[in-house]
């Protein structure tokens, strides 16, 4: 089973667990406002690697802002650099796809 963005239920689990603020920025997440409301991210954008090490919650504006770039050229632009977003305080889970990015397991 895998809710709608095709993610496995044990994995969707598992990060709502993990991931109680943004992995990008730290916000706490919030339905008041469209910004800051959780949404999934893939750290490594290929929508086949839905494993724990690649699937996280991060708020509504730093996935837009990310969208399909690459995580290091995201980390280097002017929205990270504004927001003081950098690959020392990102979380745990996104420092580790940094220093081992997830593979597709075929």
């Amino acid at each position: 089973m895998a809710n709608r963005w095709r993610i496995p239920i044990e994995v969707e689990k598992y990060v709502l667990e993990r991931d109680s603020t943004c992995v990008y920025c730290g916000i706490e997440f919030s339905n008041d406002n469209r910004k800051t409301k959780a949404s999934w991210e893939h750290i490594v954008n290929d929508i086949r690697m839905n494993g724990t090490d690649n699937i996280a919650l991060c708020c509504m504006a730093c996935n837009a802002s990310k969208g399909a770039k690459l995580l290091s050229i995201w980390l280097d632009g002017n929205y990270c650099k504004n927001k003081n977003i950098t690959s020392e305080t990102v979380a745990n889970v996104v420092k580790e796809a940094i220093t081992n990015p997830p593979k597709l397991i075929e």
